[in-house]
């Protein structure tokens, strides 16, 4: 049985639980292969890999940290990060027992790194800066933390593996470059090709409706070609809610088509119907092929006289005494 705490210097520091999640990883092996790598000690003065798992969200990172961890047979730690993440809250907090004391609750990273299992740090670059600087002793060389609330330094067990989770998008903290070269190698996922996809899909849901299944992988592969940020995860969602809405009523069905579009609706939203439209919007909000304004064009409509490309500094002046000589 798993030890509930651990005294490190006089320190008795109450542990957390692993999570229970089961992790089926599917197609993309060669991906899971790298993971598994980053984690491989060839030599006693070796040591594991922290690498960034990169995709958009609902792509698979996480899940593709937890089928790792079950691969190597280690407990399993998922720690969320947020904006307001502490470095407390990734290492020692303190609270308050039921004897009216202070007790010292290790974090799910804190409790990996002394059992000896695997953390994924989910969404790490919603993380600010001062909580990441916590972890830079651990993730070089050195692996070990401080901290500062409960006096103690925790080194990490040998076995001890961890990856970042990062999601490709703008509402995230800029994580500093001393951080990122700790962070190494990058691992990109890719959305899964039409057979992966279809097996996923059935893998989570098993009972689902064949056509309400086609619908869905039609729709996520339209999406992924198009190059829009519909994930698996999405379609999962829709396909919940439209055979919850077939189920929900026996003696007036929905047709299948109407309840998923309906699903599809609801879940992602109106746009989610025609997604060449969206596509193309997409485009021309991130500049399309449209000709870039110059600061000129927002005061100047660009036929006005008064527009400074209306005068060019560059114009040969014999051009105009060839139109002065035909007259």
């Amino acid at each position: 049985m798993a030890r509930k705490h651990i005294d490190i210097d006089g320190v008795r520091l109450h542990l957390g639980h692993p999570d229970p999640s089961s992790g089926e990883w599917i197609g993309q092996g060669e991906i899971l292969k790298q993971l598994l790598a980053c984690w491989l000690t060839v030599d006693e003065q070796d040591m594991p890999l922290t690498p960034r798992l990169l995709g958009p969200p609902g792509i698979g990172k996480t899940t593709l940290g937890i089928a790792a961890a079950r691969v190597r047979d280690q407990e399993l730690y998922v720690y969320q990060c947020t904006a307001d993440t502490r470095p407390e809250d990734l290492l020692i907090t303190p609270v308050l027992a039921d004897s009216g004391t202070i007790q010292y609750q290790a974090s799910p990273l804190v409790t990996a790194m002394i059992r000896g299992g695997v953390c994924v740090l989910d969404e790490g670059n919603r993380m600010n800066e001062k909580s990441w600087a916590s972890l830079a002793p651990l993730l070089d060389h050195r692996r070990y933390v401080e901290s500062i609330v409960a006096g103690v330094t925790i080194r990490a067990h040998e076995d001890f593996c961890c990856a970042v989770t990062m999601n490709e998008d703008d509402s995230t903290f800029e994580i500093p470059d001393y951080i990122l070269s700790r962070l190494q190698p990058t691992l990109t996922l890719q959305h899964p090709q039409r057979e992966e996809e279809m097996e996923i899909l059935q893998y989570h849901l098993p009972f689902a409706d064949v056509e309400v299944l086609n619908l869905t992988v039609e729709f996520l592969q339209q999406a992924h070609e198009l190059k829009l940020d519909f994930s698996t995860r999405d379609g999962i969602n829709v396909m919940r809610f439209a055979l919850k809405r077939l189920a929900q009523d026996a003696a007036h069905p929905l047709g299948k088509d109407a309840a998923w579009r309906e699903a599809l609706v609801g879940c992602l939203g109106d746009d989610a119907v025609d997604l060449q439209s969206l596509a193309e919007n997409k485009q021309r909000s991130l500049g399309g092929n449209a000709l870039p304004m110059g600061l000129a064009d927002f005061f100047f409509d660009p036929d006005s006289p008064l527009h400074p490309d209306a005068f060019d500094p560059d114009r040969d002046e014999d051009d105009d005494s060839d139109e002065r000589d035909t007259e």
